[in-house]
């Protein structure tokens, strides 16, 4: 273990978590529903601009992934540079820039543009903030000790990248419905700022760049395909990211779905039910975190994820069975049971993703002689913002093809979003929050499943690597799945 790795350090390096998932969980749940009900994009437009901004991802999360491994950069500096960048964008990319555009292209355009520039700077500020804790520690339990923090601080940043923007249709009486997004954004980003900058100061005295030798290549395309190529082929990368993608599509699919979840298949008011959902996710996800670190402790972490994660698209089923609209004493209960199964799985994701990404680490080092802490942090998370994208892309697919028409369901400029009256759009929400993302969450437990790395392969796995870094000769007998 680091023994400089205080509690009060891994505490202030959690709080960098705010600043990914502020932004991260605004977006995800709300900018689908920005897009069609402020700036007035079809859905089914409004899912191919969130596409297209993460599309590019493709190209500058490997390219910054590759750049940040190189001996010299400094990860700190890297996301110190990045924060206020970020925020400066987010705020702008919630003004109704483009609402006032007749043309469906030009805003397309605009706010296409506007979102790449904020995966920009956010995948510099994330690949750094993720990748340096394998670079603090290569201790298992260690490693999963500090994200499970992040993660309970991760469930405050949820909670609050949720129930701002939930305030929108108070903050509309004071600013109007155009300008109310972009209020809660300001005071997203403020926050995401300070949480930003307590990590860099926490780092301080625990991290330390690794120094160049003075004659370092340049970093470029080709290169970075032959890193990437080469970390594709090692043999749990592939499910591990095949897991990654299909479990962020599911969950995206029901986030930025929470908000026609509340109104049209619960049926609530917007204001009352997104506040119980949002605290329902919130408290679930909080509750959620503990309890998986101590059963990994005891057992590993892809077990835990397993059992977690089936739990969930079990229960997704048995939403859609019973139906959303169920209540008892006339209390709308799925207010609380689906966003609590949300947060399950959530909560167990986020505290195992990037400790299962870590282990990758050691293996590649085992394989090439190399650390690539930030590369091997870039490829999964290309992955989950492409999975998140798609998610949001098939909800705005889908709400179209079940034939919910924006128009239709405004009710003016005193109102946010008005509940439909037709069952099979009504019938299509439903499938959208439950048995369609159950199906992506079961493609993403059989990857899980197959997966080789667990807690006796990565000891084995690091007591070769010590031996190798000595210069030793070792077989590989108890790689083989690995390898």
């Amino acid at each position: 273990m680091n023994t400089a790795l205080t509690k009060k350090k891994k505490i202030g390096y959690g709080f960098g978590i705010l600043t990914e998932s502020l932004i991260y969980n605004m977006f995800y749940t709300y900018y689908l529903t920005f897009l069609i009900e402020i700036a007035g994009i079809k859905p089914a437009y409004s899912s191919i601009i969130i596409f297209l901004s993460i599309a590019w991802d493709a190209i500058t999360d490997p390219m910054v992934g590759n750049y940040a491994d190189k001996p010299g950069v400094d990860k700190r500096k890297m996301m110190k540079l990045s924060i206020v960048p970020l925020a400066l964008v987010f705020i702008l990319a919630w003004t109704a820039v483009g609402a006032g555009f007749s043309s469906q292209l030009a805003k397309v355009i605009v706010y296409t543009l506007i979102t790449m520039c904020i995966w920009i700077f956010y995948t510099f500020y994330t690949i750094s903030y993720y990748a340096v804790v394998a670079e603090l520690t290569e201790d298992y339990d260690e490693r999963t000790n500090i994200r499970s923090i992040s993660s309970l601080i991760n469930a405050s940043a949820v909670g609050l990248g949720n129930i701002l923007p939930a305030l929108v249709p108070t903050v509309m009486i004071y600013v109007g419905k155009n300008s109310s997004y972009a209020v809660i954004a300001v005071i997203v980003s403020i926050l995401a700022i300070i949480g930003g900058f307590v990590c860099v100061k926490s780092l301080g005295g625990v991290y330390t760049p690794r120094q160049a030798a003075g004659n370092e290549p340049q970093i470029t395309l080709l290169d970075t395909v032959k890193t990437y190529g080469g970390i594709m082929k090692l043999k749990p990368t592939k499910w591990f990211l095949i897991f990654v993608f299909f479990f962020l599509a599911s969950t995206s699919m029901i986030q930025s779905n929470l908000t026609y979840m509340v109104v049209d298949c619960i049926g609530m008011e917007y204001d009352t039910g997104i506040a119980i959902v949002i605290i329902s996710l919130v408290v679930f996800m909080a509750l959620t975190v503990p309890i998986v670190e101590k059963i990994a402790v005891k057992t590993d972490r892809r077990i835990t994820s397993i059992i977690f994660l089936a739990f969930t698209a079990a229960g997704e089923v048995v939403c859609k069975l019973i139906g959303l609209d169920a209540s008892i004493g006339g209390f709308k209960i799925m207010a609380i049971i689906c966003p609590a199964l949300l947060g399950i799985a959530i909560g167990t994701f986020w505290t195992f993703f990037y400790p299962m990404g870590y282990d990758l680490v050691e293996l590649d080092e085992y394989v090439t002689g190399k650390r690539k802490e930030s590369a091997i942090t870039a490829l999964p998370q290309l992955v989950q913002k492409f999975g998140s994208a798609f998610g949001i892309f098939m909800v705005g697919q889908l709400l179209t093809a079940y034939g919910y028409n924006k128009s239709a369901d405004i009710a003016g400029q005193e109102s946010l979003i008005k509940a439909v009256t037709d069952k099979a759009i009504i019938g299509g929400m439903e499938n959208i929050s439950t048995v369609i993302p159950a199906v992506g969450l079961v493609i993403s437990l059989i990857a899980l499943i197959i997966f080789p790395m667990n807690r006796k392969r990565f000891n084995i796995l690091t007591e070769k690597l010590a031996a190798k870094r000595k210069g030793e000769e070792v077989s590989d007998e108890g790689l083989e799945k690995l390898l």
